[in-house]
């Protein structure tokens, strides 16, 4: 039977800067990944908790620099309409956010879950359906998480028609998607989150908090 390896405290504090120093990241350099690289950002994600052991994700790469245009031209027409619900001050405000790093990520990945996959007999989710969806977030942040410790950003672009985003990568209808993500070398690295820094919003104090019933 393999024993659980010791973590030391020195490790427990480089994790907490980890969480710390994982980001939204908007600003990409341009130079790509090298391919054993996000190979294996990809398998670490895989190692990620999921329900029934269903592993509903699926992680696609978009290469096609049309499928990416065509991505970028819906951003764009999804953004200007969130833009458009906006009144006064806070519309000035949206309109300086970067909120997609599109343009300069070397590496674009869609995140799609299968809502009801073969692959665990169904276990767990009778109750719980979404649990599905639930286990291709915690892959994505084992992404992320993983690309953060290796000095990668991430961004996940929301923003954005996930129907139409599927028919423009001609996946499985049935699928689910759930994140469009960003890839590569963040151009400015941060430990403190870009809206936060521009002022959009901070942290609430008291979420890191218990609460009691």
């Amino acid at each position: 039977m393999t024993s659980m390896p010791e973590f030391s405290p020195v490790f427990r504090e480089q994790l907490h800067d980890l969480f710390r120093w994982r980001r939204d990241v908007r600003h990409f350099r341009r130079d790509p990944l090298p391919e054993p690289v996000l190979d294996g950002l990809l398998r670490t994600a895989c190692l990620a908790p999921s329900v029934g052991l269903s592993e509903p994700w699926r992680f696609v790469r978009v290469d096609d620099p049309h499928r990416r245009a065509a991505v970028r031209s819906d951003f764009a027409r999804c953004n200007a309409r969130a833009l458009s619900d906006r009144a006064g001050v806070d519309a000035q405000r949206y309109a300086r956010l970067k909120l997609a790093g599109l343009d300069d990520a070397p590496h674009h990945v869609a995140v799609l879950s299968h809502p009801e996959p073969a692959q665990g007999r169904g276990l767990g989710r009778g109750t719980m359906p979404q649990t599905t969806t639930w286990s291709t977030v915690m892959a994505i942040h084992t992404f992320w998480l993983a690309a953060t410790a290796a000095g990668i950003g991430v961004g996940w672009v929301s923003i954005i028609d996930p129907e139409r985003i599927k028919a423009m990568l001609d996946v499985d209808p049935a699928l689910e998607l759930v994140a469009y993500l960003c890839v590569g070398y963040p151009a400015r690295p941060a430990s403190t989150p870009e809206l936060e820094r521009r002022g959009w919003e901070r942290r609430a104090p008291e979420r890191r908090e218990w609460i009691r019933r």
